[in-house]
């Protein structure tokens, strides 16, 4: 092996990750009175969000199917 070889890697918070934690601190501190739902939106958003995509593709590729064949 060469010893020119790189190996990248990042880490870190991302900026979904820290608005999350900016969110957790101001509602600890009692800045904010939102509730805890929106708080941790930034932690689960993105993954409901993508769930969503994907259903309603689905449900568009089954009507697609069901009115195809008529």
């Amino acid at each position: 092996m060469s010893k020119d070889s790189e190996v990248n890697v990042s880490g870190g918070v991302g900026v979904f990750g820290l608005m999350g934690l900016i969110f957790v601190t101001l509602k600890l501190c009692g800045v904010i009175n939102w509730s805890w739902w929106w708080v941790t939106v930034p932690f689960w958003g993105g993954l409901a969000l993508c769930f969503a995509i994907l259903i309603i593709a689905l449900v568009g590729i089954g009507f697609y199917h069901i009115f195809k064949r008529r």
